[in-house]
């Protein structure tokens, strides 16, 4: 069975960003690029919301085409290219998307028959609101954890309305040189 693991930035006080969505505080470097590049070009799937995935749309499509694309914009922009998308949306439609499948509805029944296909794990991307209601369905198997060195105060928490206690088990640990430290759980079911 294929797993959804949660790819996230957080502050040290629990938060994905600040109150009107701000990620300007997230510290990314060539370092962290190269790591997380590695793990992810293992990958086939990704999961957003639609506001995610719309920002990834407008960008990543095109970025290895820029004059000014950096080694990681090449290299995700292929990766982004080829890899199935799964969007959660009960807005958006998925005719004429590419390599896109839109789930509006029956959140775990499609994400359940998702999972139970061949393949490597689905990596969710940043989505707040996605991770959310995915979490508040036993949905997601792992996190993927990048702590930045901040604390933001108030903003858009990763962990809200928790119904039951989550047991983690912690998988790998990596300090980068920014400050920036990686914690990998995996849910211990």
């Amino acid at each position: 069975m294929r797993k959804i693991i949660s790819f996230m930035h957080i502050s040290l006080d629990g938060f994905v960003s600040g109150p009107n969505g701000e990620m300007d505080w997230i510290k990314v470097d060539e370092e962290i690029f190269d790591y997380v590049g590695k793990r992810i070009s293992e990958g086939n799937t990704a999961l957003y919301g639609r506001v995610t995935y719309q920002m990834m749309e407008n960008y990543w499509p095109t970025a290895a085409d820029k004059p000014t694309a950096t080694k990681h914009d090449i290299e995700h922009s292929k990766w982004y290219s080829k890899v199935h998308k799964i969007v959660l949306s009960k807005t958006m439609k998925d005719a004429g998307l590419t390599n896109t499948k839109i789930i509006g509805e029956n959140l775990s029944n499609n994400i359940n028959e998702i999972k139970n296909q061949q393949g490597q794990d689905i990596l969710l991307f940043g989505s707040a609101t996605a991770t959310h209601s995915l979490i508040q369905q036993n949905l997601i198997d792992g996190y993927w954890l990048f702590v930045n060195p901040i604390i933001l105060g108030k903003g858009i928490p990763l962990f809200v309305d928790i119904k039951d206690k989550i047991k983690l088990k912690l998988l790998t640990t990596r300090q980068f040189t920014s400050g920036v430290t990686e914690l990998n759980y995996t849910v211990d079911k």
